[in-house]
């Protein structure tokens, strides 16, 4: 019985190892994608467990959208759990800046993890700060919030102001990055607090009002097959809600 299991085991481990390696296979930087986009996908101090999401979440194709180059720098809001962290830090390189905003309330997951990041990269920095009283650093390249916007309802905070602070950071031509989970069309934020969705059209509305340019509404991250009615944790659509991604700009002038 010992040879039949050692060959059973070891037909298992082939199979685990094999199923990982197609796991990774699975998603690939686009040819058009910036070497140094690529090299942050790729990067090898990225987590497994970060990496088999790649296929779902399309990192090249969403840091593309950015317009990233090597030196620049970028304001992060809710960089908890760090899956765009790793890559951003790598993307911007030694002579950029990766700026982390979180709120306070996620301290007690997130906070010892993104204390280490900064203190581990030399290009990142952590901070907790209420997105109403945050000050933020000018002239950036760009923001990102990523499956975020729908929770700021949490801390009541003022989407208006939020908005405003973010334009003020930003260089002209500076982009601000949105994606989050869709609710239903015309629901506004009454899906917020309950199935983690908002309606997209609330944050176009919001983040205009504030003076952005709506630059590109993506169709990156769209599931036709999520009626968006489920929450986002829902078994078998976790991960693969439909998503808006939304680039917007700050004005040249």
């Amino acid at each position: 019985m010992r040879p039949l299991l050692a060959t059973v085991t070891s037909a298992l481990l082939a199979a685990v190892l094999l199923g990982d390696a197609h796991a990774q296979a699975a998603y690939q930087a686009p040819a058009n994608a910036p070497a140094n986009i690529k090299r942050a996908v790729e990067s090898s101090a990225r987590p497994a467990e970060q990496r088999a999401r790649d296929a779902d979440r399309k990192p090249a194709e969403t840091l593309m959208l950015l317009d990233l180059a090597e030196g620049e720098r970028v304001v992060e809001l809710a960089a908890f759990g760090h899956y765009w962290t790793n890559m951003l830090v790598e993307a911007v390189g030694s002579s950029g800046q990766v700026v982390m905003v979180d709120m306070p309330w996620t301290d007690p997951f997130g906070g010892e993890a993104g204390r280490a990041f900064d203190a581990a990269h030399a290009n990142a920095t952590y901070t907790q700060a209420y997105y109403n009283r945050m000050e933020l650093p000018q002239n950036v390249d760009a923001v990102i919030m990523v499956q975020f916007y729908h929770d700021l309802t949490r801390d009541d905070v003022d989407t208006a102001d939020m908005n405003r602070r973010i334009l003020a950071a930003l260089k002209p031509g500076g982009i601000y990055l949105v994606i989050d989970h869709n609710a239903e069309a015309g629901s506004g934020w009454r899906d917020a607090t309950t199935l983690h969705r908002i309606d997209p059209a609330a944050i176009k509305s919001e983040v205009t009002a504030a003076g952005f340019e709506l630059a590109q509404d993506s169709a990156l991250l769209a599931n036709p097959a999520d009626d968006r009615r489920e929450n986002m944790r829902a078994e078998g659509l976790r991960g693969r809600t439909d998503q808006a991604v939304l680039v917007f700009r700050k004005p040249a002038r």
